[in-house]
């Protein structure tokens, strides 16, 4: 049995090729993309006159970078005057209605793993195959495909894709992405992966986690943070993924401030709360909310705070009731009838953020700051 599938039609691919031409690899920057692109050039190089790899946005979370370093990676920034620099375009990891970058652009070849458009993308050769959880992994068949051994940087960009976009293997993949990771694996510099994949930090941000971990409210099961300004959304992410790491946590949710534009994080266990139809009741209103039971976002304007302290006017959203369906409301009014007369008498409610006389007060009773 074959470790790949064959694939035929590459030699259509191959016939695109030509020694008098110049190529341009373009990316929507991130590890699948970059790794997938590295792939496509090595396929390339000797093949052509030229070949350069151009990104359409900028790099800026740790562990790309990381990437880009540790693989010596060389990207061109995307600007329109580009195009004529070169006589044919490909396209990996995405398809043209991904950016408007791309939209205009006459890709020859474009390869990916996303979902289909109800209307196709048109290329001279184009294999886009939802099935794969990575770009990385059906570059890697293009490799083996063509007796291509992948150097030590290239194999370990490629694993790092294909880690990446299925998420350590936690998010959906199937048995090509394994299979690819395992053949990987023989080439790939495993010390410089966990380089790249520890590398989830910039030591700027190291103030936002003292930040968080000292104005944390209790939320019911979950922990609330609001660390104000932020020069990047991604931070917002990473600390509510930190957070989740704690036992005691079950859902967390970060909010920050990002420009004139409110971000919200949500993470969950998936079991304590669905954060996806929380964040969709409390903020969709407001803004743009939604996600699945263990991952959701919310933004809004900061002008919909009215001049109200953000952090106060989000802790106000997150505590207010929860539409539930009729069958459940029924089914809970006993049980919430004889909770609350429990709670009388056991005293106050959680702390107002930023009254830090009464979250001092309310720290032995697990409310407030820690």
């Amino acid at each position: 049995m074959a470790y790949f599938r064959s694939i035929p039609q590459l030699r259509k691919m191959l016939e695109l090729l030509s020694r008098d031409k110049r190529w341009l690899i373009l990316i929507n920057a991130d590890p699948d993309a970059m790794a997938s692109a590295m792939a496509l050039k090595r396929i390339m190089i000797h093949r052509v006159q030229d070949v350069s790899i151009a990104k359409v946005n900028a790099v800026t979370r740790p562990d790309n970078l990381a990437m880009v370093r540790y693989t010596r990676l060389h990207m061109e920034r995307w600007y329109p005057g580009i195009l004529p620099h070169y006589d044919r375009f490909a396209l990996v990891d995405s398809q043209p209605h991904h950016h408007p970058a791309f939209r205009d652009v006459p890709f020859s070849i474009i390869i990916d793993h996303h979902p289909l458009p109800e209307t196709q993308a048109q290329a001279d050769y184009v294999e886009i195959k939802p099935e794969y959880g990575a770009t990385s992994t059906l570059l890697t068949e293009y490799l083996y495909n063509l007796d291509i051994r992948p150097a030590k940087l290239l194999a370990t960009a490629l694993q790092f894709g294909i880690k990446t976009d299925t998420a350590s293997f936690e998010r959906h993949f199937y048995d090509v992405d394994l299979r690819a990771y395992q053949y990987l694996a023989r080439f790939a510099d495993h010390v410089l992966l966990s380089r790249i994949a520890r590398s989830e930090f910039h030591r700027r941000w190291l103030d936002l986690f003292a930040k968080a971990c000292t104005n944390m409210y209790d939320i019911g099961s979950g922990q609330y943070v609001y660390v104000g300004d932020v020069d990047n959304p991604d931070i917002l992410v990473i600390l509510a993924d930190f957070l989740m790491r704690v036992y005691e946590i079950r859902w967390a949710a970060v909010g920050g401030k990002y420009g004139d534009t409110v971000v919200i994080i949500f993470r969950g266990d998936g079991i304590a709360r669905d954060v996806g139809s929380y964040a969709s009741q409390l903020f969709s209103g407001i803004g743009s909310a939604g996600g699945h039971k263990s991952m959701a976002r919310a933004e809004f304007p900061a002008s919909t705070a009215g001049g109200e302290d953000m952090e106060l006017f989000i802790w106000k959203r997150l505590r207010q009731p929860l539409r539930r369906p009729k069958a459940a409301r029924e089914k809970g009014a006993e049980a919430q009838g004889a909770e609350t007369q429990a709670k009388k008498g056991q005293g106050t409610e959680p702390p107002l953020p930023g009254d830090s006389a009464t979250a001092a007060g309310a720290q032995k009773k697990g409310h407030g700051k820690p």
